[in-house]
């Protein structure tokens, strides 16, 4: 039976986003083809039909993960009051909800360390949407110049992605909560 074309676009779609929540929850390796065909509800052997490499599937769940989480950040931004979007995302990002649904979350602190260890010509794909990314959270941080805007993204995130990675190792919520209000005063504070 043939499908129309709307319809292979959609189950593409619905493999990257059901193959982007695996790799954010289970790490690069813990999204198998296989699984990720699974929960698509297809067979391991369609998966050829739309990417070419598990590589070309990691790719586009990226992207689908960065896409998601700066639209989050971004809406968050948006809604709170002039001048203040930064604080609105540090506040998002530094929540217990973000922290504790790495599948939702950002990609970067949820795979930065495996990201780290991928292939000069990954990587080089890796920097396409990191810079992205940044580019949509710019025009959201404090600062008057474009340097200081990026000098910003930069401190924030860095902050941001690593009190996340360290609050996810805590087994206990109220440990969790601690190191992110404390990153989200120390944040907060600075800017």
């Amino acid at each position: 039976m043939r499908y129309q074309a709307e319809h292979k676009v959609e189950i593409h779609q619905k493999i990257v986003k059901d193959a982007s929540r695996r790799v954010r929850a289970e790490g690069i390796t813990g999204a198998a083809v296989s699984a990720v065909m699974r929960d698509a509800g297809l067979t391991h052997g369609g998966f050829y039909k739309h990417f070419s490499s598990k590589d070309d599937l990691l790719l586009e769940s990226l992207s689908e993960a960065f896409r998601e989480i700066a639209a989050r950040l971004t809406e968050a931004g948006e809604q709170s009051r002039p001048g203040t979007a930064w604080k609105a995302i540090v506040k998002t990002y530094l929540s217990l909800e973000h922290c504790d649904h790495v599948e939702c979350g950002c990609p970067l602190a949820a795979l930065a360390p495996e990201l780290a260890r991928a292939d000069k010509a990954m990587k080089a794909q890796i920097l396409e949407e990191l810079v992205k990314y940044k580019s949509r959270m710019l025009a959201l941080m404090p600062g008057r110049r474009a340097a200081d805007k990026e000098r910003a993204f930069f401190a924030i995130f860095s902050t941001m992605i690593g009190a996340v990675a360290i609050a996810r190792i805590l087994p206990d919520q109220a440990a969790r909560a601690s190191v992110l209000a404390s990153a989200r005063d120390f944040l907060l504070r600075s800017f």
